[in-house]
């Protein structure tokens, strides 16, 4: 990885949400990037099992199995090979979309992720949890898939905290 795929996420407060913008480029083509994002047996090496249906309306069902969370919620966008946006809320909780956006550029793909997270949730926590599955995929995207990486996600907590102190 190179230093800007390092760099953290930007986090702003919008109408009583947070919402954080995380991006990497990524030394793929977009096919390749849009796989890792879509397909279940590519998104099990670095997110989670589960099956997405790539459609508006359609289920995005996802078992994080060691934390016990699981999403159960639709697709509210989709433009293949661009674009997925769905919610990463278990039903009865608040809507957290999750907006994925694939960009090709010279280098690969770019691809931004952009969540929504109520203004009462610890939106450190969960950006750094983005930020360890981020790393997750660009290792599995590699063929050299990784366990979470749990002191990536305890670093870059302590940076996002800090970031929304200043």
């Amino acid at each position: 990885m190179t230093d800007d795929n390092e760099a953290l996420g930007t986090i702003a407060l919008l109408d009583g949400c947070y919402e954080a913008r995380l991006q990497r480029v990524i030394e793929h083509d977009q096919a390749d990037v849009w796989a890792m994002l879509t397909a279940p047996s590519r998104f099990v090496e670095w997110l989670a099992p589960g099956e997405i249906e790539l459609h508006k309306g359609g289920s995005a069902k996802l078992d994080f199995v060691d934390s016990g969370i699981v999403i159960d919620s639709s697709v509210s966008e989709c433009e293949a090979p661009r674009l997925l946006e769905y919610s990463w809320s278990a039903p009865g909780e608040p809507l957290r979309p999750l907006r994925w956006e694939t960009e090709k550029v010279e280098n690969g793909t770019r691809l931004t992720l952009t969540l929504r997270s109520p203004q009462d949730e610890d939106i450190a926590r969960t950006c750094a949890g983005w930020e360890a599955h981020l790393m997750m995929l660009m290792a599995a995207i590699e063929g050299v898939p990784i366990k979470f990486p749990f002191d990536r996600f305890m670093a870059t907590r302590e940076e996002y905290k800090q970031m929304l102190a200043d």
